[in-house]
């Protein structure tokens, strides 16, 4: 069982990306495209292994966090104020958006399982479950605990896969066309910005920063690299096996009109029976609340990096950036505000973050003075400038399809 004491922020990682909105661009894709894009997933796999590796070694080499590193080594005063503020826009303000989907994504796994619960408030009507769920993850992040925290987080991931993986093994795929359509790449008419989507929710800028963090809180030595590797791989891979779960779920479904998780519950429930309703509502309750906790977590370790606080988990300004980003993602799912603007605006600053982030990642990474020989490898440049040209894709088309240019 010592495997197990090295087990613990790539699972993080893997419950930061899958949260509410991978599940629902996975349902969307899995309902309009069937098994088709399933190589997507594999391709998103492969870069986000690649980029969170680097963060990883950064962190563990250097013992600082990425935001931390990039302020350090910036040594214009000009670029290194754009850098900040975009940074720090982007993932506190972004996440501040994100956390209303998050917690309303838990809700609606809960609410299909023991209905709802609503306070009533003079006129206006207050969703129960999403203060009971803000309550959970406040407590947790609260505690101020790594090891509790890693814990109950690698106990949700768990609970989490299992659920979609038996909802997708209740459908009874084929499994010959689920191995032919991972394998080889097509792109059918319509699916490009689908595509973008599923690459888009696996591979995320705050992941960068939550990582090359989380690890400096688990392991202190260069020569524990190898047990982060290990742990990296292990808990991405089955992120996205969940991912590719649901796209499978998705695709059993005969009819187009499924939006969202919820929809796909119900649509699986009289082809599948209640089970596969109650397995995907249970997925969908784990992968909203490990999202609920670790957006906030991110954007307190970026706010900490940025502005060069303590960055430490009882630290009163790292808890008040989080506590900010949790107390404004409950207040907007309570009350059910679509903060479609602001959502837009994170949209917006993600998309020009990615390529950005992946930029810096790649010339810190082959910094001598930062890494020493630690720095990155021939193979390891070539996967990363094929990735950071991914991600320049990547943001063009997030920023022209918010602006509806396509």
């Amino acid at each position: 069982m010592a495997w197990l004491k090295n087990i613990g922020p790539g699972p993080l990682v893997a419950a930061a990306f899958i949260g509410p909105g991978t599940v629902t661009v996975c349902t969307l894709a899995g309902v309009n495209f069937g098994f088709v894009l399933l190589w997507t997933i594999v391709l998103s796999i492969i870069a986000t292994i690649v980029l969170q590796e680097m963060a990883a070694r950064l962190g563990i080499v250097t013992q600082k966090g990425l935001s931390e590193v990039i302020r350090e080594e910036i040594k214009n005063k000009y670029i290194k104020a754009v850098a900040i503020l975009l940074i720090l826009f982007a993932i506190v303000i972004g996440n501040a958006a994100y956390e209303a989907g998050n917690i309303t994504g838990s809700v609606l796994g809960f609410e299909s399982l023991i209905g709802k619960l609503n306070i009533n408030i003079g006129s206006r009507s207050i969703n129960g479950v999403s203060i009971i769920i803000g309550i959970i993850a406040f407590a947790l992040l609260y505690l101020g605990n790594y090891k509790v925290l890693e814990r109950v987080l690698i106990f949700l991931v768990v609970i989490m896969s299992i659920a979609f993986v038996i909802t997708a093994v209740l459908t009874e795929p084929d499994f010959s066309e689920i191995l032919k359509h991972t394998l080889t790449p097509t792109f059918p008419k319509g699916s490009l910005l689908t595509i973008v989507g599923l690459i888009g929710t696996t591979v995320v800028p705050y992941n960068l920063f939550l990582h090359a963090s989380l690890v400096k809180e688990k392991w202190k030595s260069k020569n524990d690299l190898k047990y982060a590797r290990k742990d990296l791989i292990i808990a991405v891979v089955l992120g996205g096996v969940v991912s590719m779960c649901i796209i499978i779920s998705a695709a059993a479904i005969q009819t187009q009109d499924i939006k969202n998780a919820t929809d796909l519950a119900k649509g699986l429930a009289p082809f599948f029976g209640s089970y596969a309703k109650v397995f995907l509502a249970i997925g969908l309750f784990a992968a909203g609340i490990t999202s609920a906790i670790t957006a906030p977590l991110a954007a307190a370790y970026v706010a900490n990096g940025c502005l060069g606080w303590n960055a430490n988990l009882r630290a009163k300004k790292f808890r008040m950036v989080w506590m900010f980003i949790l107390l404004l993602g409950i207040i907007l799912s309570s009350i059910s505000i679509k903060p479609i603007e602001i959502i837009k605006f994170a949209q917006v600053a993600n998309g020009i973050l990615l390529p950005v982030i992946a930029g810096f990642l790649l010339w810190i990474m082959n910094r001598s003075l930062v890494l020493e020989t630690y720095k990155n490898s021939l193979t390891q440049n070539i996967l990363g400038f094929i990735i950071l040209t991914i991600t320049i894709f990547l943001g063009a088309k997030s920023l022209l399809t918010v602006f509806n240019v396509i």
